[in-house]
């Protein structure tokens, strides 16, 4: 992470490979996006880097990702009922990592990200591909919920160069 401009030159909590569990190494090993998921308002709003997420096309078409029933996007789905998917490019690398809560943000989240409210939740105006969602629940699986979300407005951009993830570090597909 350090020639990222990160604090550390290894991941400071990754555990060996003895250590993973094989669930989780086997994911590791899919190429994954990286977006991040924003909810609520003013000083209740959250966000979170979420690579585990899918897309079903439908009428109207669904939204699926993975996250922690402690973490603080969860508590603002559940408040809100609203949400927004942001599609990360090449060069949001340290975007990501302060939504993940790898890198030092002082100050939170938002603070040095173009930040406008909408009534999905906080919008990272920078990122120009993205979907707003109405949270239809999650269902519990082992350690994560599977949260659905109804995609009733989407925004896209040409994406080049998207931000992919694989066995724990980004990549550029080409």
């Amino acid at each position: 992470m350090a020639e990222q401009g990160g604090v550390h030159d290894d991941h400071p909590f990754e555990a060996s490979d003895d250590q993973r569990d094989p669930a989780r190494r086997f994911r590791g090993r899919m190429v994954a996006p990286v977006t991040v998921v924003t909810s609520g308002v003013g000083d209740h709003r959250t966000g979170l880097t979420v690579s585990s997420l899918v897309v079903a096309e439908g009428d109207p078409s669904r939204l699926y990702f993975l996250l922690g029933s402690t973490t603080d996007l969860f508590y603002g789905l559940q408040e809100t009922g609203k949400f927004v998917v942001h599609v990360l490019e090449e060069g949001d690398q340290a975007l990501a990592d302060v939504f993940a809560g790898l890198r030092p943000s002082p100050g939170g989240r938002f603070t040095d990200v173009s930040v406008e409210q909408s009534e999905w939740g906080p919008v990272l105006t920078d990122v120009k591909t993205r979907a707003f969602c109405t949270f239809e629940g999650g269902d519990e699986e082992t350690f994560f919920i599977i949260a659905e979300g109804r995609v009733d407005k989407l925004e896209l951009s040409d994406i080049e160069e998207p931000l992919v993830y694989f066995r724990g570090r980004y990549h550029k597909l080409g």
